[in-house]
């Protein structure tokens, strides 16, 4: 029974809700049991003794396009699924949605069936699967094949709603462009989580798409009409709509850090904005360039990049996208930490289980030092270093 209750002590914890002080972190097994205080760690929990820092609940990136030299689109296969999350892991992120980037149908299936292969197999950190396309707006295209990018047909929702209803987690992005609002709130309804992203709709457009079912916006100002001050667009209907949570991709390039300490001032209502990578093969490797479904993508000074100079997804990590918050965005630690975890997963309505360290969420935290450094990483209970 010992060697499944473990007590961690000696730094402080944050729950995702609030720090404790002088306090245990209580695991049995891959489950989180309680948060008390030292003095009451009961005798037959072996307790792990830490120098320091803070304990915090593991990362949730809700955008990952691939890790650890593997890309979703590339080889869709249940051991890409396994390296990408394997390569997250090290940087705080122990759940996370893989990615698929507009394909053909024969890349979808084939990653709708490797992220089922991945669940099946109780692969470590997927908790569902992220299809960004084909459903965009040619007009906000960014790093997407145009000539795979097309409306949402009848039996498209159909196979989504299945979808949704097999996964424990599905999130897509689409374009008001090309879907109607009978889809969206069809595909709500089906649990699925709808969100805007590639598109140049107005704000009365993004807002009655919110109206439908849709709660959530791809990375927040890229590859959508902005705030203008006669032309509120996708930006003004985000920050203006409660209801709507937004990713944000935090590493100064593809959001200058002015535009993001606005957008965290402007944003109320329970919709949150939370921090995704948006990361690609070359996360954790030495990788400098690769390809994108026979593109050439380019790793220059912090940037991915088609050789025309188009962004393509992010060289970030999540830690790093937290540090970034902030040392450069000026952000409470506590409020950056929430928003690599508590927040996408109360997107997902899975802040019992992932996001946080409450009593039955997963076992999934992390040990940081004073200057936000990680020093270890467990997920399910189980300690990174040992796997």
């Amino acid at each position: 029974m010992r060697d499944v209750l473990k007590a961690y002590v000696g730094a402080d914890i944050f729950d995702g809700h609030t720090r404790h002080t002088h306090s245990a972190l209580l695991i049995n097994g891959g489950r989180v049991v309680d948060i008390v205080p030292v003095s009451e760690v009961p005798d037959e929990y072996t307790i792990t003794k830490l120098e320091g820092g803070l304990l915090t609940a593991g990362f949730v990136d809700l955008q990952v396009n691939g890790g650890g030299g593997a890309m979703l689109n590339t080889v869709p296969t249940l051991d890409s699924v396994r390296t990408i999350c394997d390569a997250h892991l090290q940087f705080g992120t122990t759940s996370l949605l893989p990615t698929l980037i507009t394909g053909t149908k024969e890349q979808t299936d084939a990653a709708i069936s490797a992220v089922k292969a991945a669940i099946a197999a109780g692969v470590g950190g997927v908790i569902g699967l992220h299809l960004e396309g084909p459903h965009l707006s040619i007009a906000r295209k960014g790093a997407h094949d145009p000539a795979l990018i097309r409306a949402m047909e009848d039996g498209d929702c159909r196979q989504l709603c299945k979808l949704a209803a097999e996964l424990p987690s599905l999130l897509l992005t689409v374009a008001p462009e090309s879907v109607t609002e009978a889809q969206i709130t069809e595909l709500a309804d089906a649990g699925a989580t709808v969100s805007l992203g590639h598109t140049d709709a107005d704000y009365k457009t993004a807002r009655a798409a919110a109206s439908a079912g849709a709660t959530c916006v791809t990375h927040l100002f890229n590859a959508m009409s902005q705030l203008g001050n006669r032309a509120p667009g996708v930006v003004g209907a985000t920050l203006d709509t409660e209801t709507l949570y937004a990713g944000l991709i935090a590493d100064g390039i593809h959001v200058d850090p002015a535009v993001i300490r606005i957008a965290i001032r402007a944003k109320q209502g329970i919709g949150r904005l939370f921090l995704v990578t948006d990361s690609m093969a070359p996360l954790g490797t030495d990788m400098n360039e690769f390809t994108l479904d026979g593109r050439k993508i380019l790793r220059r000074d912090g940037r991915l990049t088609l050789p025309n100079g188009t962004l393509a997804g992010a060289d970030l990590d999540m830690i790093s996208a937290v540090r970034f918050m902030v040392n450069e965005i000026g952000l409470d630690v506590d409020e950056a930490l929430r928003m690599a975890s508590l927040y996408p997963a109360q997107l997902l309505n899975r802040d019992q289980d992932i996001g946080c360290l409450l009593s039955g969420a997963r076992a999934d935290f992390i040990h940081l030092d004073e200057q936000m450094r990680i020093q270890n990483v467990w997920r399910g209970g189980v300690d990174s270093a040992n796997t």
